[in-house]
């Protein structure tokens, strides 16, 4: 596969006449809503692995190797016959090569609040896990169920193994320190939800459970490793898988409410994989910049593999961006909306999507009707290939999306061009 940037003049029909695929495909795999109306800065997937191009009058190799955007020495290993000093003839033909380089095997967890069946559909090939979110514990042990028949029955379908998500999510929402407390400190409710959990994964056939009990009190991390240390090994024994999610932390003292209790090493030496939510650093009360940067996500990896074993990692995989109003105000919100979405908005609105380096993500900003502007991050499949890129960079296990709700039909296409997926079942 290759991916093209989109520049001023480009159309559907060019870009899959220079590439040898047809319209329709270059529409289907990058879900293009108007085919008539590309976005200066787009980026396609193209879902091609080599293309025979013919010498035009005036062509080198350096030209051609440039028009494709690869290197010289790729396009010789690719055309044997060709040297730095071979003279091209107009009518010869020249390969160029665009093959999916497999960087290895890996396990994906997709999170699902309320996924549409279709996109369940075209999701669960890619998917290891699925993880409907969420059963909900109580104070006293107790927890409350989701009803996730029809997903459970499509993902045996498709030989991908559910899971149990239980949170310390509260009624009215939000994740509740006082129900972690509870269960953490308090024998009888630690009892009451062992015995809760283990009948509803025999009920149901779950293949295993995520622990995700977030804005746990900074007193309660002992807490949280001894509940693990008495609980995992349990579920273990009944064959079980167990994983917890963790705040992205880049030390371990790192402060605030959302980190201190989660203690890598521990989960790390307990859990059988640990999610780790590398995203949010752009979010919704926050000011304008991409959800899930790069160069963040590689300091959180480098703490992570320093006391977790690599191959117990999941990294997190947002599935959404955002569109802040500017100036940007504390106490202001910014609208959530899907990577699809963004490419549209900027189409209504005429504006380029740049793309960062520092952060590998694209971006754009534009004027409402109301003469305000606006500041649009979101992942596209550059930014995708570069941070699926850190699965084989850090030797991790895989990685898990948040969420699968809305169909984002590249990143797919990107990371089964990079990486087998396991299947459990």
């Amino acid at each position: 596969m290759t991916i093209y940037t989109v520049k001023t003049g480009d159309s559907l029909y060019a870009i899959a006449n220079k590439y040898g695929v047809s319209v329709d495909a270059l529409i289907f795999d990058n879900q293009i809503s108007n085919p008539l109306r590309l976005v200066v800065g787009q980026a396609l997937y193209i879902p091609v692995t080599r293309v025979t191009y013919r010498v035009k009058t005036g062509d080198n190799l350096y030209t051609i190797a440039r028009r494709y955007n690869i290197t010289l020495s790729v396009l010789l290993a690719a055309n044997p016959s060709l040297t730095i000093r071979s003279g091209l003839y107009p009518g010869q033909t020249v390969i160029i090569p665009f093959p999916n380089v497999i960087l290895g095997n890996a396990d994906v967890n997709g999170f699902s609040v309320r996924t549409p069946e279709d996109t369940m559909a075209q999701t669960l090939p890619y998917l290891t896990y699925l993880s409907v979110f969420s059963w909900m514990a109580d104070r006293n042990g107790g927890i409350t169920p989701v009803n996730d028949d029809k997903e459970r029955a499509a993902a045996r379908e498709a030989h991908v193994a559910s899971l149990l998500s239980v949170t310390n999510i509260q009624p009215g929402g939000g994740f509740s320190g006082d129900i972690a407390h509870a269960i953490l400190t308090n024998a009888a409710a630690q009892e009451a939800f062992l015995t809760n959990l283990t009948a509803a994964l025999r009920q149901r056939n779950y293949y295993g459970v995520i622990f995700d009990f977030e804005y746990i009190f900074p007193f309660d991390k002992e807490s949280y490793n001894q509940f693990l240390r008495y609980v995992v090994p349990r579920l273990h024994a009944q064959g079980y898988i167990v994983m917890t999610a963790l705040a992205p932390k880049t030390s371990a003292a790192q402060a605030g409410t959302l980190y201190q209790a989660h203690d890598y090493p521990v989960h790390g030496a307990l859990a059988d994989y640990v999610i780790i939510m590398t995203y949010e650093w752009g979010y919704i009360y926050g000011p304008a910049m991409a959800v899930a940067p790069i160069n963040e996500v590689r300091k959180v990896m480098d703490y992570a593999v320093s006391v977790i074993p690599s191959q117990k990692i999941l990294m997190g995989m947002p599935n959404y961006g955002y569109d802040w109003t500017l100036p940007f105000v504390q106490g202001s919100s910014a609208d959530s909306i899907t990577n699809t979405e963004a490419v549209t908005i900027a189409a209504n609105n005429n504006a380029a999507i740049q793309y960062d380096e520092k952060s590998q993500a694209p971006f754009f900003n534009y004027y409402d009707k109301q003469g305000k502007q606006h500041e649009v991050w979101f992942d596209d499949a550059r930014s995708i290939q570069a941070r699926l890129k850190l699965i084989s960079d850090y030797n991790l296990a895989g990685l898990s999306y948040w969420t699968i709700d809305h169909l984002f039909r590249t990143q797919f296409l990107v990371l089964h061009s990079m990486y087998t997926i396991n299947k459990v079942l």
